[in-house]
């Protein structure tokens, strides 16, 4: 299971949480996305639309998983993946819908890249956004400067370089790829014992690819490979509790980042900010949703499977 052979099934993982009709078309779009066989495993966090217990039914290659209860998404994908200790694994959402190749790409893009942990596709929101997916590790300048212009002057400098939308798509190395669709090597995640489970939601991508990069391994992104991303059902259903989970889950990665003595009085005024912009995000629906995506989908034009040849980059 899980393994580079073409033969064997690829394991797939999806946590869902009364995923509603979204999880069909993520299992109907899997049948065009690769011509691996696949084993669906739907890493179940308390659902209680009988949406999971149904697909599971309906089709032989998905089972059902139930991690006990809503364990949080970092813990559930460990929980889907475990038994798995080698090749590599797909992780999604359940709201992802994937393009014709989708999922061969990716692995055809991991086998270009020997030393890649993950590799992510080109996001496209339903309207036709491209989603900044492949993104540099957060640091204090961009990360402050994002936070607080984000919302309301999406192309300010800060938020330009954490997200690099001005550059053309292209197959590259990241800091971090996003964790609503990615393939893993599984050697790889659980040298650094897969996704740290105390995150709830939110930054447990950006702790993973973190602990991953220490140890030498690469994150990228291979826009040639495309998704489709509904996004926001959670923050939908729960705004607050979302919002609050979101900025404590960036307070515990910058605060574990910059620990010790020194920093306490920089985890203070962290605590204070994250803080403040809570509460705004409690009261205004734009700031909660943070910077809109700066660029559509037309970006990915030239950025097909073959167009690594022509770019030069060297790869391991």
């Amino acid at each position: 299971m899980g393994e580079r052979s073409g033969s064997l099934p690829l394991r797939v993982v999806a946590v869902t949480y009364s995923p509603g009709p979204a999880l069909e078309g993520f299992l109907e779009s899997l049948a065009t996305a690769t011509t691996r066989p696949v084993e669906v495993v739907l890493a179940d966090n308390g659902s209680v639309d009988g949406v999971p217990e149904a697909a599971a039914a309906r089709y032989p290659h998905v089972t059902l998983l139930r991690t006990g209860g809503n364990i949080g998404y970092g813990a559930a994908v460990n929980a889907g993946l475990a038994g798995c200790a080698g090749g590599r694994a797909l992780v999604a959402n359940p709201d992802v819908r994937f393009e014709p190749g989708a999922i061969d790409e990716l692995l055809a893009v991991a086998d270009r890249w020997p030393r890649a942990a993950i590799v992510g596709p080109a996001i496209r929101t339903p309207d036709g956004q491209l989603y900044p997916s492949a993104r540099d590790l957060p640091r204090l300048s961009t990360g402050a400067g994002h936070a607080l212009f984000g919302w309301v002057w999406p192309g300010n400098p800060w938020t330009a370089r954490y997200r690099r939308e001005r550059e053309t798509p292209r197959e590259r190395p990241a800091g971090w790829l996003s964790g609503s669709c990615f393939l893993v090597d599984l050697a790889a995640f659980w040298s650094v014992g897969g996704f740290d489970p105390g995150y709830f939601m939110y930054f447990e991508d950006v702790d993973l690819a973190d602990r991953l990069s220490r140890r030498g391994w690469l994150h990228i992104y291979a826009p040639s490979a495309v998704v489709v991303h509904e996004g926001g059902h959670a923050t939908r259903r729960e705004p607050h509790r979302m919002q609050r989970v979101h900025h404590t889950s960036a307070l515990r990665y910058l605060s574990r980042r910059y620990s010790g003595a020194r920093y306490a009085p920089l985890r203070a005024a962290l605590r204070g900010g994250l803080g403040a912009r809570m509460v705004l995000a409690y009261i205004s629906g734009r700031v909660a949703a943070g910077a809109r995506p700066q660029r559509t989908t037309a970006a990915l034009e030239g950025t097909g499977p073959l167009d690594h040849e022509r770019s030069g980059e060297k790869k391991g």
